[in-house]
This record gives structure tokens, sequence and C-alpha cells, in this order.
């Protein structure tokens, strides 16, 4: 599509950007041929040297070289193949973890080259498919771009990479499916939060929604502005008031083949952009940011293409809550009193704490769907990025049994959370003078009282809230995490469907 230098033009993100490369690149379990442009080769930091390497570990050493996790020295070949050592820490260390961050790290230090090999000659004790599964994550999740706008770009896509390894009774070409089956969640959900908001509104969130579904196996059905005022959906007109955008709920549908083994109910929040609204935010790098402010929706969305292909036996069904949030004469106010579907009534104190708000009308719907269990997953509040950083997402909820499944597709995919407490004392922080609740609480504790306000619209429905407000990016490159967005919760969502059944 040729580029108007007067108007913005949205790219045709109906075949994500990201996925035409994805689609692309190869991974192959077998012995590396002399074919290859660089080849990786893992070390422990104690024991044996791998065979054949032609050093001793003083050498190594000397070169600066211990072989701890995340560390690598690339010895440049003169009309061979490049030799780049990748350390791998203790050998009573290893776990899916390093390995990921090991093919990651291969990936980065050879990356002006496009067919790799790897070779780990020994996995101890890891399980060869759980091994397989994440090198190759790793790989391609850490050659990810965002370049579709850029004009000129120096990235190198992945061509080939050639695994060679100890493989038992593995099936070598199934664990490779399922990594680029969970890959590809990931990079749906990057390049949607990576696009600027002038190319991509909640319109084309639910054009994209459509096409991806086609191609991967779930039903989509868009709610336009009419038929949302026709619902009562309160929460997400009230947030859309000051846009010249229509807003959208896209609704996604997965039915698995034979009898669902239950039906799990996601919500993601899609604020295409946020300003803030009346109560704008500073103009600061953070700002810059809030295009990334629907990752939650792209989660949700990118964890929805992979629900067929690994084989998903529950009914998920998803909700999309997509919308910009600006200011203008229309905008809603402070001191505005907003209708939810369902009935409840929303005191507006604070017009940037709006997220909440939209996912207030799914919640009502995820109910009136009879979900077994609902997880949201929202850029949510700052005070997650205070508490837990960059790396590490907010986990609140009303159920052990479903904070824990998200706990154990968190430990699976290295997508991390903690816990925080769900305190109901501060729920009084919610009360309102004039309407059944309001949108904010006081000056601490924010990442739990907006929690405390989904709980209400949770109605007791076994429930958890991912708050992704600091994990959405990261500033530079990080093993398998690149710059820019990172597509958190998209491959933990769909660990999470993979293995979900209903508590007892």
């Amino acid at each position: 599509m040729e580029r108007s230098p007067n108007k913005l033009i949205p790219h045709d993100l109906a075949t994500v950007p990201g996925l035409d490369e994805l689609e692309a690149s190869r991974v192959r379990v077998g012995q590396v041929s002399a074919e290859v442009e660089a080849i990786g080769i893992g070390v422990f930091s104690d024991g044996d040297l791998p065979s054949g390497l032609g050093f001793a570990r003083a050498d190594l050493e000397a070169a600066g070289f211990s072989a701890t996790e995340g560390t690598s020295l690339v010895l440049p070949g003169i009309g061979v193949a490049d030799q780049i050592l990748i350390g791998l820490g203790e050998r009573s260390g290893l776990s899916d973890r390093v390995l990921r961050d090991a093919a990651a790290t291969l990936a980065r230090a050879a990356a002006r080259r496009s067919v790799l090999g790897l070779r780990i000659d020994d996995i101890a004790g890891v399980e060869p498919a759980a091994a397989i599964q994440s090198l190759a994550e790793g790989a391609l999740l850490a050659r990810y771009r965002y370049t579709v706008l850029t004009a000129a770009s120096k990235h190198v896509p992945l061509g080939e990479l050639t695994l060679e390894m100890p493989t038992g009774e593995a099936d070598p070409e199934a664990a490779v499916a399922e990594a680029t089956v969970r890959v590809r969640a990931a990079v749906v959900a990057r390049d949607l939060a990576n696009t600027p908001p002038g190319h991509l509104t909640a319109v084309n969130m639910g054009e994209i929604a459509t096409e991806l579904g086609g191609r991967f196996g779930f039903e989509v059905e868009i709610y336009g502005k009419q038929q949302l005022i026709e619902l009562g959906c309160g929460g997400l007109l009230g947030v859309n008031q000051g846009s010249t955008e229509e807003p959208r709920m896209v609704v996604l549908r997965y039915r698995p083949e034979g009898t669902a083994t239950g039906k799990l109910g996601l919500i993601g929040k899609g604020i295409m952009y946020d300003s803030g609204g009346i109560s704008l935010k500073p103009s600061d790098p953070m700002h810059l940011l809030m295009k990334m402010d629907m990752g939650g929706a792209a989660a949700v969305l990118g964890a929805f293409t992979g629900l067929r292909d690994s084989g998903v036996q529950a009914e998920v069904i998803g909700w999309l809550m997509c919308t910009d949030n600006m200011p203008s004469g229309t905008s809603y106010k402070l001191g505005d009193v907003l209708t939810a579907r369902g009935g409840t009534t929303i005191e507006v104190k604070n017009t940037d704490a709006e997220g909440r708000l939209v996912m207030s009308d799914a919640f009502a719907f995820a109910n009136e769907a009879g979900v077994d269990a609902i997880v949201d997953i929202a850029t949510l509040t700052g005070a997650a990025l205070v508490s837990l950083g960059g790396h590490v997402a907010a986990l609140l909820g009303n159920d052990d049994g479903v904070i824990g499944a998200v706990r154990e597709a968190s430990a699976a995919t290295d997508e991390q959370v903690w816990q925080l407490p769900l305190v109901r004392k501060y729920r009084k922080q919610l009360d309102s003078d004039i309407a059944d609740i309001s949108n904010l609480g006081g000056p601490f504790a924010g990442t739990i009282t907006a929690a405390l306000f989904l709980d209400h619209f949770a109605q007791g429905t076994p429930w958890a809230h991912l708050d992704i407000a600091g994990t959405m990016q990261v500033d530079a490159d990080d093993s398998w995490r690149t710059k820019g967005a990172t597509g958190f919760g998209a491959r933990l969502l769909l660990d999470l469907a993979h293995n979900f059944a209903p508590n007892d």
C-alpha cells in the first residue's frame, strides 16, 4: 500500500505483519548443516566443555566468557560459520526458562545472520519436548521486530534454525508446531500494541479480529455504537463520548470439537489510545506509550489465534472492549454518573481511570453467558508498575483455583506474575454518595482498589485479574522480549485455556 504524505492511512493489518515473517521462518530438529551462517553451542558454567570445542575453560575465562546464563562469546568465522558460545549457567539449574533465554541470546548475537544452528549436547533432565518448544520459542520471539512503518530497516528475519540436541521419545515436529502457535499469539499481540493509534482504531480492531477468526478457527461478533446503546453498555459508551472514533465491543468465541470441558471467559481492556480524557495525562514518555493501552485486548486476541491449533478443549469467549479516551467538548466529566450493563451506577471521579469502566460492561456479559471462570487482562494502573516493575504483572482475584491456574500458566511461559491481596477493607474507598460505586479509590493501594472495582462486577464468579501496566513493554531488548510491546499475556492465556478445567 502506498502512503499518502497528507494523511494517515491505516496500513493493512488484516494479515498482521509479524505473521508473514513468522510463517516464513523454519525451525527444525536435526544435525546442523555446513550451510548455516552461525552456530550456537550451549556451554555450562561447570563440568566438561562440549566436545570438539577446541578451547579449554581457562581460555574462555581469559576471553571474559564465564558461561553464566545469558552470556555469549562470538567467534567470527572466515569462510565458515560464526561460532557463538551461549552460557547455560550451572547444569543443575537448567530449565525450560534457561533454554528459552539461551535461544534468544543466540538470535540476538547472530542478529545479522538468517540461517542458524544451535547445538545443545546435554539437556540435563529437562523433558525433550519441553526443551525443543522452549528453544524454538526463544529464538522466534527474540527475532521479532516491528518494521512495517520503517522505510529502510536493517532487520534480518530468521530464515531457518536447526536444533541439534537430544530428543529422547519426543515428537520434534509437534514440539516445534506448538512453539510456533504460541509465538504466533505473542506476535499478534505485539504487532497490535506497537501500531500507532492513528493506524489502529477500535473499528480496525474489529476488522482485524474478523480476518484472524476466519484464519484461525474462532467466531467474531462486532457490536457498534448503536448496538451498544441498545445493550446498555454505559461504561464503554461513557469513555467513548469524547472521541470522534466509534467504539467497538468485539466478541470472540471458540468452540472445540466434541463436548467442551468448561467455559472460560477472557476480558481485554482495549483503550486504543489513552489521553486521560478531561483528567489529561502529562506529556511525558509514559503518555507516548498510551498507544499500548489496548495491550490487554491484544493479548486476548493473540491467544485466540492459537486455541484451535493447540487443541484447547474448553469453550472460550473473549470480550474486547475497544475505544480511545480523548478530551473534547463531549467528553465524560468528573462527577458524571454512568450506568453499566446490568444497572450498576458509577460515579466518575477521574476520567483517566477508564479501563475499569469499559470492562465493567464485559463482566456483565460474561456472567450472562454463564462462564465457569473469568480472567481479565488490562494495562490498568501505574501503581502496578511502581510496585512490581517492568517484568512482573500483578495478579489478584476472588478464587484460589483460578489464581492457581494463572500462576501455573505464568510459570510455563515465563510471563511472570505476583499475587497481591484483594484487601476487602479497602472497598469503602470506592463508595459514592450518589451512585452504587465510584471509579477511583484513595491515593494508596491503587492496584488493589482497581481490582476491587472489578470484583464488584464479577458478582462472585470465579475470577482472576492481570494488571499488565508494567509488563506491556520494555525499553530495550531483554532476552526473548524485544524493545517495544512485549505481547505479555498472550502466551499465558493460551496456556491457561489449554489446561482449563472448572473448579469442582
